[in-house]
């Protein structure tokens, strides 16, 4: 088996072991004000999402794992059959290993194969060449292309790259030339306004955050080198002040919420902070090891259902309005956004939409 391949094999396995010792504390930071005059019926609560002007029927997406060996392949297939079923996005994980060896190239397809008319999203690393990242869109007739930043990872792993320069500007050549929208995603550490900014300013338009609290990357690699530690174990912002860090560019940009998202309510609260779409990984993935293809739908119901009904309880029938509804922000989140100068009474005062009748 080549290096490459050794590799994705050993993420797969340390993904599944990972001990994803927070659950949901980063969320009980933040509140969702109870609405005790709904107005609303269960039936009327609509999940539809529009994320650069496609619409999706549920903003719940699969997102990057794996490719490139067999064991992927049926990973993908497997997850992309519970995707196609229940109206899910789904991403592939890195394709580098097929743009460099076109023969594993199926291990990706097999996902649009499957998917067919579904929204399937391409996955390429930032500093990719141009042709590349039109090689990987093409690859998978994919509807948008993910560019990820993982450089902590990059940093702890062993054959990783060191030099991170011009990767803005390549990220700005990239938009220029990309037949399909582009999202930018982080790898489980978060991003900051500052980081906004400059992706804005390179022309894009969706971000997924990946905030830390989900799969830490830079563990799976410290623990492929036998350490036991890692600098980077406890890196970066959390998927909830990572959608705070972004309060001031929502209406420039759209924000994809991932990262240590467990529960429906979790992800209730990552659409109300800005959010227009939920990304999971590791939970299904480790779904599928343990329960099979069976236990993923069924956890994929429970989190839409969940969703539902958290929406019908706040009396939200919209993703629109579940982003408008007032959310109160305590703890080490509130100090976070204090010192970083977000202002959270506006959040927490929003006016909530007109009572039905």
């Amino acid at each position: 088996m080549s290096m490459r391949k050794t590799r994705k094999a050993e993420h797969i396995d340390l993904a599944i072991q990972y001990n994803e010792q927070t659950k949901s504390e980063p969320w009980s930071d933040v509140r969702l004000v109870h609405h005790s005059l709904p107005e609303l019926a269960y039936e009327q609560v609509d999940l539809s999402t529009l994320i650069a002007n496609r619409n999706w029927p549920v903003p719940l997406y699969i997102n990057a794992m794996t490719g490139g060996i067999q064991e992927a392949a049926h990973i993908n297939r497997s997850l992309a059959e519970v995707a196609k079923k229940h109206g899910l996005a789904i991403a592939v994980g890195s394709q580098s290993a097929a743009l460099s060896d076109p023969k594993v190239s199926d291990t990706y397809r097999i996902v649009r194969e499957i998917m067919e008319d579904g929204v399937v999203l391409a996955n390429v690393g930032a500093n990719v060449a141009v042709d590349d990242a039109l090689r990987a869109v093409d690859m998978l007739k994919a509807d948008y292309l993910q560019l990820h930043l993982n450089f902590p990872q990059e940093i702890v792993m062993p054959e990783g790259d060191r030099d991170f320069r011009g990767v803005a500007q390549n990220i700005q050549r990239v938009v220029d030339a990309s037949p399909v929208p582009v999202i930018v995603k982080e790898v489980g550490f978060g991003m900051s306004m500052e980081v906004y900014q400059s992706l804005a300013d390179a022309g894009v338009r969706v971000v997924d955050v990946s905030g830390r609290g989900g799969t830490n990357f830079a563990w799976v690699e410290s623990r492929r080198r036998k350490d036991k530690t890692s600098l980077f174990d406890d890196w970066g912002q959390t998927t909830a002040i990572s959608l705070l860090e972004g309060q001031a560019f929502l209406e420039r940009m759209q924000f994809l919420g991932s990262g240590g998202i467990r529960t429906a309510l979790d992800m209730a609260k990552a659409i109300s902070l800005g959010a227009s779409a939920i990304g999971v990984a590791g939970p299904v993935l480790r779904l599928l090891y343990r329960g099979g293809k069976e236990a993923v739908e069924t956890q994929v119901m429970t989190w839409l259902n969940g969703l539902r009904s958290v929406m019908l309880a706040l009396g939200a029938t919209s993703m629109r309005e579940l982003q408008s509804v007032p959310v109160v922000v305590t703890g080490e989140t509130r100090d976070w956004a204090e010192l970083r100068g977000i202002d959270l009474n506006t959040v927490a005062r929003r006016v909530r939409h007109r009572l039905r009748t």
